[in-house]
């Protein structure tokens, strides 16, 4: 048997709206019209005793209850107080309470916010979208909407967030998707549910739900998934084969059961929609338990899981998201031993999500703010970095050549996957990939990667290589001295050269063929003298950045893979580079002191961190060829240019500003203003995308406190001098 850990109470049993889409009042079930108005005070007593008694039974850490109706408010502050306390005093010491209601918002006031702030009450409020969305249907008896009264409601619930449980929104089809996403996301709800209009095979739905869904959960994504939504959620985490997290979806058993206003037990109530009786069970509160409940033929139906599903569903390839619909929408005259009436829609959009979770991954809107304001931490840099490892499988499954490597390859990829992984994080392998594919590169260098992932998977194999001034290069895992191009992984190979400090582990890449992905030549293999060098100053740059930076430092110990040293170029300056098809690597000259690689190792890792939301997500009009003034530098740049800077200055501004000498404050002081008005004309170029101005504004929100902070007049003079040098520079070009 199947415990039930969520309980839905029936308060109220009538409503102040008439909604023509209410499965309560307008469907085939008019079971309402014969029980009481509200909950009375034994109903509440027994209820309450009777969870309790399955708790202990059972032996459950948390049980969630909704307070429910018609319309829940209607009961009165005063019942809803006696309620949450019956609840409270039966299962403290027993187990967690969630106790939520969810309303139609009218009646929402004060009153009933402090008392929901007593007891911890969770809200959550029907919302139906824009105005015209909203009161198509929720209208009141004499037919005016209510759609401005909810957002009044919702303007106090959301002055206390931490009551604010999410909205609900029925969908419509009539309705703009994109009008009513915008007026939910517009009211900041940590969640959405978006409920299919309750309908069945004997009265079936208008068409066109997928589509509908489809273009709100393009949307959402789009904007960075500014708040969960259910619906789509659940799709996700069925499909990497996790949990459901709605009775409408997935073939976890049914947990919830229902209590009216008269005590009696009730299936899920949605079944009103079917036919009159449909949820009832003939048992109730006073005289039954809720493991007499629980054997009942109609709640035993819902926890069969896949068994439990017409043989369409069984064979059908998306049935372990789908789980063949809400068990409502399965219903024809016989019984519900059907596919869902939105079987088209479902299949639509599932396939639809996992098409795009298979393209790549996606970070939640709190880790794109993270990003956003400069820094990002270390799970939102990894889920950059994951994918990064989707980008790469894709590259170098383009790129390969069917043979003997590939083979090698998708055996290990089968049977020690996490080897084939190890290889694919080294940022080199996409480099690679990427001028294979352009034809700039032989294929021969495949064998290497295949070479390397045997080694850590400890197979052994023979295997054809690109071998390069007496090495065949082991992608993040070292060289094999050799002069032939054939190989076996048993032959013996010499590890690469690591960097540690301070919980950085990074590779020191001096052999990698396609670590001239960078602007700059790489330096040639280093001497043991030139690899102690590098670790010392390393050292002492992380050091760095933990006591005067620590903010960076979680994102990079989780996405800084490699460092690549560059030859000193003839003009002499520190030179450091990021390359867009090598996430994880930064090359730079070894420079003279442990502050100045600090500074390289923060500027260039934020080209880094922005090339991999770039690979994700559209920022900006790619189609816009203007060019832009940059503060630093000396040539006009494109967009992605100028975006690609700002967001870099904002850790070379945030470095600087934490000295405090003479050269620190200037800079400090050309460089916050510059930031600033580069920030200011990305903003003003009219080409970025809703997501990508959110981003932006993110970048302005951590460089604005700056332009307040106070600076040496000396200081401030010699930066504008600076500047206006600079731009006269640029303007005689």
């Amino acid at each position: 048997m199947v415990p039930f850990r969520q309980f839905v109470l029936k308060v109220h049993s009538r409503c102040d709206l008439a909604c023509d889409h209410c499965y309560v009042y307008e469907h085939a079930d008019q079971s309402w019209r014969r029980r009481p108005k509200v909950m009375s005070q034994e109903t509440i007593a027994w209820s309450a005793l009777r969870i309790a008694e399955h708790v202990k039974s059972h032996g459950l850490d948390q049980v969630a209850v909704v307070l429910h109706g018609g319309e829940p408010l209607l009961a009165g502050p005063g019942r809803l107080l006696a309620i949450a306390e019956a609840l409270e005093s039966a299962l403290t010491g027993l187990c967690r309470l969630d106790l939520r209601l969810h309303t139609n918002g009218l009646l929402l006031d004060d009153h009933f916010l402090e008392v929901f702030e007593e007891k911890g009450v969770k809200v959550g409020v029907s919302l139906d979208g824009d105005r015209a969305a909203h009161d198509r249907h929720r209208r009141y008896a004499d037919g005016r909407g209510s759609h401005a009264r909810v957002l009044a409601s919702l303007a106090r619930l959301r002055a206390r967030p931490h009551l604010y449980a999410g909205l609900l929104c029925t969908v419509d089809v009539a309705g703009d998707p994109i009008a009513v996403y915008e007026a939910l996301a517009e009211q900041e709800p940590p969640r959405v549910d978006f409920l299919l209009p309750h309908a069945t095979w004997e009265e079936p739905p208008p068409t066109g739900a997928g589509d509908w869904l489809t273009a709100v959960f393009d949307r959402w994504v789009a904007d960075g998934r500014p708040m969960a939504v259910r619906l789509f959620d659940s799709i996700e985490s069925t499909s990497r084969g996790g949990p459901s997290f709605t009775e409408a979806l997935g073939l976890e058993p049914s947990d919830l059961v229902v209590i009216e206003t008269d005590g009696a037990y009730e299936q899920v109530d949605s079944l009103k929609s079917a036919y009159d009786g449909a949820p009832e069970t003939g048992l109730d509160v006073f005289r039954h338990t809720l493991d007499d409940v629980a054997a009942h033929p109609g709640i035993r139906a819902r926890q069969r899981g896949l068994d439990g599903l017409a043989e369409t569903c069984r064979r059908c390839p998306v049935v372990d998201s789908c789980g063949g619909g809400l068990y409502p929408h399965r219903y024809r005259a016989g019984g519900f031993d059907n596919p869902s009436v939105y079987c088209a829609d479902l299949l639509q959009l599932i396939t639809h999500v996992r098409g795009r979770l298979r393209r790549t991954h996606e970070l939640t809107s709190a880790q794109l703010g993270e990003l956003a304001a400069g820094h990002g931490g270390a799970a939102a840099v990894g889920a950059l970095a994951a994918g990064q490892a989707s980008l790469r499988r894709v590259a170098l499954t383009a790129a390969a050549a069917r043979g003997p490597a590939w083979e090698l390859l998708t055996r290990i990829d089968a049977e020690r996957p996490e080897a084939l992984a190890a290889v694919l994080a080294h940022p080199y392998v996409r480099a690679w990939a990427v001028r294979r594919l352009a034809g700039t590169a032989g294929e021969a260098h495949l064998g290497n990667i295949a070479a390397a992932a045997a080694i850590r998977a400890g197979v052994t194999a023979t295997v054809e290589v690109e071998v390069r001034e007496g090495v065949a290069c082991l992608p993040g895992l070292g060289v094999m001295p050799t002069e032939r191009t054939t190989i076996s992984t048993a032959d013996a190979w010499e590890p690469v050269r690591r960097l540690t400090a301070g919980g950085l582990s990074v590779v020191l890449e001096d052999t990698d063929p396609y670590r001239d992905c960078h602007q700059w030549t790489p330096a040639p293999r280093l001497t043991s003298e030139q690899a102690l060098a590098w670790q010392e100053l390393f050292a002492g740059a992380v050091e760095v950045i933990g006591r005067e930076h620590p903010a960076y430092l979680p994102a990079m110990a989780e996405g800084l893979t490699t460092l690549t040293p560059l030859s000193p170029p003839a003009h002499g300056r520190d030179t450091s580079s990021a390359a867009r098809e090598a996430f994880g690597a930064i090359a730079a000259t070894l420079p003279a002191d442990a502050e100045t690689l600090a500074l390289l190792l923060m500027h260039e890792f934020q080209h880094v961190k922005l090339g991999g939301v770039l690979d994700l997500f559209d920022l900006f009009d790619a189609c816009d060829t203007r060019l832009f003034y940059a503060p630093w530098r000396e040539d006009p740049r494109p967009l992605e240019g100028l975006f690609q800077g700002a967001y870099a200055h904002l850790a070379v501004t945030d470095f600087w500003r934490a000295r405090r000498d003479p050269k620190g404050r200037e800079r400090f002081a050309r460089w916050r203003d510059d930031t600033a008005q580069a920030i200011e004309t990305l903003l003003g170029s009219g080409t970025l995308t809703p997501l990508g101005e959110r981003f932006v504004r993110g970048m302005r929100e951590s460089a604005a406190p700056w332009l307040a902070e106070a600076v040496p007049a000396e200081a401030r003079r010699a930066a504008q001098e600076e500047r206006a040098r600079h731009r006269a520079r640029f303007d005689r070009t």
